[in-house]
């Protein structure tokens, strides 16, 4: 599923690229939230895969803090880059005539780059709230599992 998941989205992000009737905004938007999805199964599926091979279910504190923060960019980025998206339809939807003018390449550039900025601040300011509590800097946080 992992893979499916991977090639679907690359596919997406493929043909929006190489067709150039689909140079429009909301294809932009969807092809950057195809890699977002890509980058956002691959902050854990990868661990979980070697977690399962290997047979253990314990992570590194630093492992789990970097895991974490990029779990929260790619999660944030998805729901930005969704009410992006929204914004885009309600342009088109409400202001059809003016569409072309004020959804222009560079408020499509900026949305994505706020879009960006915030995600990382935002995961940035938690990972460090979590670094700041006192847990063993040497210890093995075991996963959940269920028997």
């Amino acid at each position: 599923m992992y893979l499916v998941t991977v090639l679907g989205n690359l596919l997406i992000m493929l043909a929006t690229t190489s067709d150039s009737h689909l140079h429009t905004p909301m294809y932009f938007f969807l092809s950057n939230l195809s890699f977002v999805d890509i980058c956002f199964t691959s902050t854990t599926i990868p661990k979980m895969l070697v977690n399962i091979q290997t047979q253990s279910k314990a992570i590194t504190y630093a492992g789990c803090i970097t895991q974490m923060f990029f779990f929260l960019i790619f999660a944030e980025l998805d729901n930005f880059l969704l009410t992006v998206m929204a914004y885009d339809r309600f342009v088109a939807i409400c202001h059809p005539l003016y569409y072309t003018v004020i959804m222009n390449p560079r408020l499509c550039g900026l949305l994505v780059l706020e879009c960006w900025i915030v995600s990382v601040l935002h995961a940035l300011l938690q990972s460090l709230m979590v670094l700041s509590l006192s847990f063993g800097r040497d210890i093995e946080i075991p996963t959940f599992s269920v028997n």
